[in-house]
């Protein structure tokens, strides 16, 4: 079986470090992913890290995670309250899926308090900033460990 863990993000995250630090945080994008590289190697896995504004690439993305990911850790960012089409691309994927965010959505406004994705991942990461990143890491190694 495949150790590679694919962390996908959704739109505007390119833009972490800069949008809303307030509620984001000052940590970029480019530092999350050189932290959960470095994570997943220390447990002896890999990550395919990947992020798009676009609803269609993130969708490939996860078809393409059927084929070589053991995991996939997923912050969809807006499509997490309006797409349909990712919802229905991440059911067609079997391995553990872990759902995160960086802020506690559920301090926020209304509209960000329905999940579509929620109800079908194995666990959700919230509220942790960045360091959210690398405890999803270290929880899917164990989601993969116990489903093996």
């Amino acid at each position: 079986m495949s150790k590679t863990i694919f962390v996908l993000n959704g739109p505007n995250l390119n833009l972490l470090g800069q949008r809303e630090p307030h509620i984001y945080g000052s940590t970029t994008l480019a530092e999350i992913e050189q932290r959960c590289t470095a994570k997943a190697r220390d447990l002896g896995y890999e990550v395919d890290f990947r992020q798009t504004n676009f609803e269609g690439a993130l969708i490939e993305s996860i078809h393409e995670a059927r084929r070589k990911a053991c995991g996939i850790i997923i912050n969809p960012a807006a499509f997490t309250f309006t797409s349909i089409a990712v919802l229905d691309a991440l059911k067609t994927f079997d391995p553990p899926k872990i759902e995160l965010h960086i802020s506690n959505v559920h301090a926020r406004e209304s509209i960000y308090h329905k999940s579509l994705i929620s109800p079908i991942a194995t666990a959700i990461m919230i509220g942790f900033g960045a360091d959210g990143y690398e405890l999803a890491i270290q929880a899917m190694t164990q989601l993969v460990a116990r489903s093996r």
